[in-house]
């Protein structure tokens, strides 16, 4: 069938965080919100009429999780990704941010520390420092607009790591990483015997002919460091639903994971979200190839409306995610007075870049999952007050 992701949808009455929390996010609801990460696109049909079935039952007891849904990821990730995962070695998680925190505090010890790699999605920051754990940053070295790794920084802070997370494809900067720069990741990961969690809950959504590695398919040696966080929430807009699953390098540190749940009584899915996940990797590819292609139109868009209407903020379209990383520097403004005039002046709720990487200075976060007419709305909005200051 065709999507249709031009229309814009009235979430105003479906509870949603990204609009329903714009007064405790930005002190204000009268912004255009582009700042958490969910879409403003309806789902694939196939995954709402399951969820029609399911609603119709009228019954949503106590969920048994079926082997269909494990071998329903395992299949998608085979198919796209080449990666054949041993289905004893997976678990169900609510999400792969609860998955990073269970990590963080079950194969860390007291007081340990926590190498990541920044600017990074900020809950990288929140779970390591929940459980008094010390987080080590990697700063990327930043150079004409494009992030590498400071590899010599990354094998001096590893010495000192417990567990390292990385974002693999890279919120915020929508890199896909080469299998050449994982496998030295990894590699230097083994020479210190240093675990990694690898975060790709945004390994569906990937641009420019690029192709996502998964860290654990590089070779066995590999896997046996490698514990791997997977959802479709993110590529089904599925968030609200909360399930990821999450791959393990052996059976020990899986008992280890499922025990931590299982001693909440957390270890049954809901009954939405094992058929929304089912529906989403058996019928949802359809739609996920016709989103793509709407996504990266939406990238060009914005990287070319800056480039000849506010040519002070530099982006670029990024290989992976659907966010965009702005670079206001040239505004001559510190965070705070950056965060203020996004929200007083143009009127947009984006997402302040100093949270990706606290020592940083004039960034921020775009959301550009929406319908090509809202970021242009908002793009219009941003000129005029760049125009204005």
């Amino acid at each position: 069938m065709q999507y249709d992701f031009n229309t814009v949808i009235d979430r105003s009455q479906n509870h949603s965080a990204k609009y329903d929390e714009r007064i405790k996010k930005f002190g204000t609801d009268d912004v255009i919100p582009l700042w958490i990460a969910d879409m403003d696109f309806r789902t694939a049909q196939p995954i709402i009429d399951a969820l029609s079935r399911r609603a119709q039952e009228g019954i949503w007891g106590y969920t048994a999780r079926p082997d269909s849904y494990f071998e329903a990821i395992r299949t998608w990730q085979k198919r796209r990704n080449s990666w054949d995962i041993d289905q004893s070695l997976m678990s169900f998680s609510l999400g792969v941010v609860q998955s990073i925190s269970a990590c963080v505090k079950l194969f860390t010890p007291e007081g340990g520390s926590v190498l990541i790699q920044t600017p990074v999605y900020s809950e990288f920051y929140d779970m390591t420092e929940a459980w008094n754990r010390s987080v080590l940053e990697n700063q990327f070295v930043e150079q004409d607009g494009k992030w590498t790794v400071d590899w010599a920084d990354f094998e001096a802070k590893l010495q000192q790591a417990d567990l390292f997370l990385l974002c693999n494809p890279h919120n915020p900067l929508g890199i896909v990483w080469t299998p050449e720069e994982l496998r030295r990741m990894a590699e230097l990961c083994m020479k210190y015997h240093v675990v990694m969690f690898s975060d790709e809950i945004h390994s569906d959504l990937i641009f420019h002919g690029r192709k996502h590695t998964p860290t654990a398919a590089l070779s066995p040696e590999i896997a046996r460091y490698v514990i791997t966080g997977i959802s479709g929430t993110k590529t089904f807009n599925l968030a609200g639903l909360q399930a990821s699953t999450v791959v393990f390098p052996n059976q020990h540190m899986k008992q280890v994971f499922d025990r931590f749940w299982m001693n909440m009584d957390i270890h049954r899915n809901n009954a939405f979200s094992l058929t929304a996940m089912e529906a989403a990797f058996t019928g949802g590819e359809e739609w996920l190839e016709q989103l793509l292609p709407y996504i990266s139109g939406n990238f060009d868009f914005v990287v070319d409306y800056c480039e000849k209407h506010i040519p002070k903020i530099k982006t670029y379209a990024p290989d992976a995610t659907y966010l965009m990383w702005l670079d206001c520097r040239e505004l001559g403004m510190t965070n705070e007075e950056l965060h203020d005039f996004m929200i007083q002046k143009a009127k947009l709720g984006l997402n302040d870049g100093c949270s990706f990487g606290r020592s940083l200075n004039g960034y921020m976060r775009l959301n550009a999952a929406c319908p090509r007419s809202v970021l242009e709305q908002a793009l219009r909005q941003l000129e005029a007050a760049v125009n204005g200051l």
